[in-house]
């Protein structure tokens, strides 16, 4: 597949005087964004994507029932570990999908995305609406759980901070899940007025009230539950093991979502973070690590992530914000950022 000669000096964009070049290729198309019509976008071939999907399925299968069928405890932690890992990759085909970069075809697109979703456990639609709203929210108010304002409920706060680095956000997630598939009239709960609804910050439960697509978004998330009853019974898989390795997953896979975003500036675009690790992790959490970009180009493909950072940029170690979230959150120090520009808003819809 081509590169093309396109350069990236820190700009992310083209050079004076360049005109706009697609970068063309065997599966490529050219995909601009709103806010960058002249940006060079190379779309993974489907085939790619549905190959890892493949291969990466069947090593959670694998993961899952050696899980299950070891009697040793540290063997246990070894496959947990790996799950961690593993599913953390095909978290990132779901992440493709909900940006729509898997395929042009929106069919094709959205089957990828809902067999990878399968895994997490969510569902495409469901996870799209989180994410969406994520991107509508980043640095604000209502996102940042790395700091707080003296009339914040402190010991909630840190309870939702903890609860990224230890699995319970992945847990109250899929929780959120089986309560919308069978009871979403629940999710009323974020219309509450009382203190405590503002303090536990429902904000991301609005857009399910009453969305046109409840019930796909249903019939995802029961497929779902239906795929993991089914791995259930034909892997033989046991509860515990089971739940060992997706806590294992949901203390990675929470790690870095927050991670890529703690203590960064407070604009709703750029307060991301381009974080440094291994090449063999990054290429694990395909080019997840490259939050900043993006951010800022949500519509591109995991593969042409590295092309666009920036080496002017700071690029802090993972590690070093781990670390440093386990000191809980710290209060404010600058305000909240900016209305979002509608040129954002277009590329998100």
């Amino acid at each position: 597949m081509s590169t093309g000669s396109y350069r990236s000096e820190g700009n992310l964009g083209l050079q004076a005087g360049e005109e706009p070049r697609w970068i063309e290729g065997r599966g490529t198309n050219p995909v601009p964004t709103a806010s960058h019509p002249d940006l060079q976008v190379r779309v993974v071939p489907s085939r790619l994507n549905f190959f890892i999907l493949g291969v990466s399925s069947c090593l959670n299968a694998g993961l899952l029932w050696g899980c299950s069928h070891s009697h040793s405890i540290w063997i246990q932690l070894v496959y947990a570990w790996a799950f961690s890992y593993s599913n953390n990759t095909l978290f990132g085909l779901v992440h493709e999908s909900v940006h729509r970069s898997w395929n042009r075809s929106r069919w094709v697109n959205d089957l990828g995305g809902v067999l990878a979703s399968v895994w997490h456990p969510t569902g495409l639609v469901f996870q799209r609406i989180c994410h969406f709203g994520h991107h509508l929210r980043n640095r604000t108010d209502h996102e940042i759980f790395d700091m707080y304002y003296e009339k914040d409920n402190r010991v909630l706060k840190f309870l939702q901070f903890y609860g990224i680095l230890t699995g319970v956000y992945w847990m109250t997630l899929v929780l959120g899940c089986l309560i919308y598939l069978l009871f979403p009239s629940v999710f009323r709960i974020s219309q509450w007025k009382s203190p405590w609804a503002k303090s536990a910050d429902f904000a991301m439960l609005e857009p399910f009230v009453n969305h046109p697509e409840q019930l796909r978004i249903r019939l995802e998330l029961g497929f779902s539950l239906l795929f993991q009853c089914t791995l259930f019974y034909f892997l033989d898989l046991k509860f515990l093991p089971w739940l060992l390795c997706y806590w294992s997953y949901g203390m990675n896979w929470g790690s870095l979502q927050y991670a890529d975003h703690a203590w960064s500036i407070r604009d709703i675009r750029e307060g991301a973070w381009n974080l440094k690790v291994l090449p063999w992790t990054r290429w694990i959490y395909l080019n997840y690590h490259f939050h900043l970009v993006h951010h800022r180009f949500p519509s591109l493909s995991w593969v042409d992530l590295p092309r666009y950072v920036s080496p002017k940029e700071e690029m802090p170690q993972f590690w070093k914000i781990y670390f440093k979230m386990w000191k809980g959150p710290t209060p404010v120090t600058s305000s909240a950022p900016q209305e979002l520009s509608p040129e954002l808003r277009k590329d998100l819809q």
